[in-house]
């Protein structure tokens, strides 16, 4: 294999990826969240604001397994726990008053266009397996 087919084949999967709806919705959530996460108070940015980060990357990173998951509903599922819990945390954020109502709802209504789309994917892979 020489450099070349190593750079394509590079780029398949993320180039894929980055054409699913629900991958733009992800990207633009975590950009409106790295502009909210800094203005957390100190005390909470680096534990509750880093958990919101965290989990966030993790559910894109698990979006680039599902194509190449032996089990394309589990991967779903795990996106999914980790979606309910992000929900949850930034409930939490708005609560300890580490984020204002505004970004909250800003957030918030992202989050449940991605659940949505989640849930829509899920159900279509139940119904795919046997």
């Amino acid at each position: 294999m020489n450099t070349n087919d190593k750079d394509s084949h590079a780029h398949t999967l993320p180039e894929a990826n980055q054409e699913i709806p629900i991958f733009t919705k992800l990207y633009e959530f975590y950009k409106s969240l790295s502009v909210v996460i800094p203005s957390f108070p100190k005390t909470k940015r680096y534990s509750l604001g880093l958990k919101i980060d965290n989990i966030t990357l993790e559910i894109i990173e698990l979006l680039f397994y599902v194509p190449i998951s032996a089990n394309k509903t589990l991967t779903l599922q795990k996106m999914s726990v980790k979606l309910d819990l992000l929900k949850v945390l930034i409930r939490l954020s708005k609560d300890s008053q580490a984020m204002n109502n505004s970004n909250y709802l800003k957030l918030q209504v992202s989050l449940q266009e991605i659940g949505k789309m989640l849930g829509g994917w899920l159900r279509a892979s139940k119904q795919k397996s046997p």
